[in-house]
């Protein structure tokens, strides 16, 4: 067949779809660039917020009216949406051929091929570990390598350890197996992701083992860069600390999600840290790694979040002077403990002070971009804007779809993954302009 995959939520679930394509190709079927071409379709849905999962539902439900018309000969759906709400799928979309649950995508091709309706969901502890290579999407030259599967922390508002199960963390060898594969493919920028990619190794070999992950892979020649997502702050030890600061290849670039500054709010969260042990991890991080980068998220409207906790984020978020910062209004997600809380925010008032912080944090942003003005930084070549004659790329301090660019000009000589030194000669708030200078 023909298949055509839609990726939806966030860089996890693209690695699983990409796992998926490969095992599609390696039996024969071909990926289609258009839907208009396919035979099948798949979606890898997502379902971690209420956007997510109306995202999902609207995409599921357009494909079946194709289904329905005879346009498709299958319908696919995996994923999150897929693992928590397989019966209601089956009961509201009769469309739908096949449900493939997040420990099941090994399954994909018996989905597709299945004569009449087909399930796979397997238990939330198995952790798949195909052995064919994943057929990599997002550009060879940037790549994400997933190095755990779920997530034991159950913070109050998350739903992922009940449709991802508890955090399995892949063997070393697999993953520095994978990566080779994916640089001598093409790779430069690799990107290691997970629930929480700071424990890595706890489950498997009794201890932490991410530094040691990283200083294998830092020794695969044509890495040139090796970023850190989804690190718990409480769970950052010195030996991480040690193989960012030590190791050339790992970006000095840290996404370290907080969630809020309250002591009582996080307390009501689940989460593992107070305000004072986030500040002297920030204080200590950027005392160790001059010119560190870092990158967190916060929720805006928790229940229970008071004028005076939101005003105590407020004064949190000017103290600290994040260099990156992403900010979401709760949603409230059934099956979640904070779903049943006393004290739900009305959706105005958290997307007021959503607003409120990004605000704020615009104006922190512009700051720390203009002090780039005349500095000469790598940046790793994202691609070229033919209309306006121009180059973009990133910095060690940007990740790839949320952080900003960097808009420049240079030899057309120059390919996707190259890394140039740009002199930056201005900023606005997110992105910087430069030109490649002569090393």
């Amino acid at each position: 067949m023909k298949v055509y995959l839609i990726s939806l939520g966030c860089d996890k679930n693209l690695v699983d779809s990409e796992v998926m394509l490969g095992l599609l190709q390696e039996a024969g079927h071909t990926v289609a660039d258009d839907l208009t071409e396919a035979d099948a379709a798949i979606v890898n849905t997502c379902c971690f917020i209420g956007d997510a999962k109306e995202e999902s539902i609207n995409t599921i439900l357009e494909l079946a009216e194709l289904r329905t018309e005879g346009a498709l000969k299958k319908l696919v759906i995996a994923g999150c949406l897929a693992e928590r709400y397989a019966d209601d799928i089956r009961r509201e979309i009769p469309e739908v051929d096949a449900i493939v649950g997040t420990a099941s995508y090994e399954d994909i091709v018996a989905a597709l091929t299945a004569d009449g309706s087909y399930e796979s969901r397997r238990p939330l502890t198995y952790l798949p570990q195909p052995k064919t290579p994943r057929a990599v999407t997002a550009g060879n030259y940037v790549s994400y390598l997933k190095i755990a599967e779920g997530c034991d922390k159950c913070c109050t508002y998350c739903i992922i350890p009940k449709i991802r199960g508890p955090y399995r963390s892949f063997p070393m060898e697999r993953l520095t197996a994978e990566a080779e594969r994916l640089a001598q493919a093409g790779t430069r920028e690799l990107i290691l992701v997970a629930q929480e990619t700071t424990v890595y190794g706890t489950d498997l070999y009794g201890e932490k083992k991410l530094a040691e992950l990283l200083h294998r892979l830092c020794r695969i020649e044509e890495l040139q860069r090796i970023r850190v997502m989804y690190a718990y702050p409480e769970e950052i030890d010195e030996t991480l600390i040690e193989a960012i600061a030590s190791e050339p290849k790992v970006c000095r670039y840290l996404d370290m999600p907080i969630q809020h500054a309250s002591n009582e709010i996080l307390k009501r969260m689940g989460r593992r840290t107070t305000r004072e042990d986030i500040e002297a991890m920030v204080a200590k991080l950027r005392r160790r790694i001059p010119g560190i980068v870092l990158r967190t998220t916060l929720i805006t409207g928790f229940p229970g979040e008071t004028e005076e906790d939101f005003d105590e984020l407020t004064a949190f978020v000017e103290k600290m002077r994040f260099e990156r910062l992403g900010c979401f209004p709760y949603s409230k997600e059934e099956g979640t403990d904070a779903a049943k809380m006393k004290g739900q925010v009305p959706k105005r008032v958290r997307e007021r002070r959503k607003n409120v912080i990004m605000k704020l944090q615009c104006e922190i942003c512009s700051r720390y971009s203009e002090s780039l003005v005349g500095q000469t930084l790598p940046v790793l070549v994202d691609g070229y804007l033919p209309e306006e004659d121009i180059f973009t790329g990133r910095t060690e301090g940007d990740a790839p779809t949320i952080d900003g660019a960097v808009f420049f000009e240079g030899p057309q000589s120059l390919m996707s993954g190259d890394i140039v030194p740009v002199r930056i000669t201005s900023a606005c708030e997110y992105d910087l302009t430069g030109e490649v200078v002569d090393e």
